[in-house]
């Protein structure tokens, strides 16, 4: 069944001269209506539907501006070309300020007119329709090569594939091809475990070798060359940023700044008080521990990030850079007030300014105790579009901003990234082991499936502190958090659906890191 053809209405006082573009677009489809002055028009607006209007600016009587205004009280969302012989800059931006949709100048043609309808009218599924062919052609390739024989670059570049597939399609509405790329997923983590459990222990080993860039080269090979460089810059750490969530925020500060953004993979366990602090040190966790044993010790892990601003200071003066370093830690409300208040002093000078914004890991662990959030951010495009909207109204928007006024540059990443988890993972430990969902630290510790998680029976192949003998390390894979025998159904229904991390998947631990440049 045909469906209807789309209704335009073409207001211009010189309409007997319009025919020719009448029948060139009746004939694409489309039912034009012609119109000679702003007050007729307005009156067919209030009784009938259109799906486009074609304004003329200059009439007698009513201008098109002043038609366009009234017209927006009772059909805000009607989509208006303004067509004007007026080449005034003037006029355009008049236009352009009242936020018509497109603007024309005569003498048009009946192609250019058409292009500009075919846009406004039929982009959005036309473009839907290519990226769904697109994602079809690219699926089936991805099917028949599965994730074999990646190599760390391999899958840097195949995990943002994935997350751009995953942001596309969902921005598109294609859910059905999204939930066919999310069945891609059980086999990448799956692979990507593996070669984790292989090539994560032989990277440390032969910190010389072939390897990608990890937490601890963050500030050595992204922050310091700009320091040196420009001898100031803005470092701005997003805790618990996922890949995805970056492309969702990108788009918000491309007004701002050109945009350059690599990868690099987090330290394992993909947690806080591991990744955080190896990022801030440029040292592995088991080295902290050992050079600054009174900021590392058996506490409670929340404890640990104590002193990112100290060891900071100690990376930057084992890089031979004296300069300053001003840090600043927003996990609150208040925090963000108060940086807004100091916003023009927090970059002044030379020097490093160091920012760290806890609000996506507030709400990845929010979600497990409020109904609200969980509602909110029931999935990944949901935990995307409210990650969006704070970004839109955050302190962080504002530092961005002002930072983009002053010409300095500023350097974003985060300390790891989190998982929608569905599964349980039981597993075996004694009394000693660790309470966390994604990693644990214990003696005889093992999983009821072996495939769930990763275990590691040497601390030195993670380079992670000695908690004592015959203490070993599992790590999740795939989806699963971890649950106890006894405890399996109060774990199931506090934490299944939760956003979680300290695991082994590419979306934990494959982590964007990009340089901002202020537009000029």
């Amino acid at each position: 069944m045909a469906l209807p053809a789309k209704q335009i209405l073409w207001v211009d006082d010189e309409a007997e001269l319009l025919e020719p573009h009448r029948l060139f677009l009746t004939d694409k489809g489309y039912a034009v209506e012609m119109a000679t002055n702003a007050d007729d028009a307005l009156d067919l607006l209030r009784h009938r539907p259109f799906d486009l209007l074609l304004l003329d600016e200059q009439m007698p009587g009513t201008r098109g501006l002043d038609a366009y205004r009234e017209l927006r009280e009772f059909a805000p969302s009607l989509p208006v070309v303004m067509i004007t012989k007026s080449e005034e800059d003037a006029t355009m931006k008049e236009a352009i300020g009242a936020n018509v949709r497109d603007y024309l100048v005569k003498p048009v043609t009946p192609r250019q007119v058409l292009a500009v309808i075919t846009r406004i009218l039929e982009g959005p599924m036309i473009r839907s329709q290519a990226l769904a062919r697109g994602f079809v052609e690219r699926f089936r390739a991805i099917e028949t090569e599965r994730h074999q024989g990646l190599d760390w670059r391999g899958w840097i570049d195949r995990w943002v594939e994935l997350a751009q597939w995953d942001v596309d399609l969902a921005a598109a509405g294609e859910m059905g091809l999204h939930e066919s790329l999310r069945g891609l997923y059980p086999d990448m983590h799956r692979a990507f475990a593996e070669f984790m459990r292989v090539e994560y222990p032989r990277w440390l080993r032969d910190l010389e070798g072939d390897r990608p860039p990890l937490s601890v080269d963050v500030v050595e090979e992204f922050v310091a060359p700009v320091l040196r460089s420009d001898r100031k810059v803005v470092f701005i750490v997003i805790d618990c940023l996922r890949q995805d969530q970056w492309k969702a925020i990108e788009p918000l500060f491309a007004p701002l700044f050109d945009i350059e953004t690599t990868h690099y993979y987090g330290v394992l366990p993909t947690a806080t008080p591991y990744a955080r602090n190896a990022l801030f040190s440029g040292l592995f966790p088991g080295e902290i521990a050992a050079r600054f044993p009174d900021w590392w010790g058996e506490r409670d892990d929340e404890t640990l990030n104590a002193h990112e601003k100290d060891l900071l200071l100690a990376q930057l003066d084992e890089l031979g850079l004296k300069f300053p370093v001003r840090y600043s830690k927003i996990t609150s409300a208040s925090d963000a007030d108060d940086l807004l208040r100091h916003l023009p002093g927090s970059m002044a000078g030379e020097g490093i300014s160091a920012f760290v914004f806890n609000f996506v890991d507030l709400l990845t662990h929010g979600r497990s105790e409020s109904m609200i959030l969980y509602e909110v951010a029931r999935d990944e495009p949901a935990l995307r579009a409210l990650t969006t909207q704070w970004v839109k109204r955050s302190a962080l928007f504002a530092l961005m901003q002002d930072a983009a006024r002053r010409g300095i540059k500023v350097v974003v990443t985060t300390d790891h990234g989190s998982l929608h988890c569905n599964t349980p993972a039981t597993v075996f430990a004694k009394r000693d082991a660790t309470n966390n969902l994604r990693y644990k630290f214990g003696e005889d510790l093992r999983a009821e499936r072996p495939e769930q998680a990763l275990l590691f029976t040497n601390p030195d192949d993670l380079r992670l502190p000695h908690r004592g003998p015959n203490m070993n390390t599992l790590l999740a894979a795939g989806d699963g958090f971890f649950v106890y025998p006894t405890k399996l159904r109060e774990y199931q229904q506090r934490y299944r659906g939760s956003f979680l991390h300290g695991g082994v998947t590419p979306e934990e631990c494959i982590l964007p890191v990009s340089l901002l440049t202020p537009r000029r």
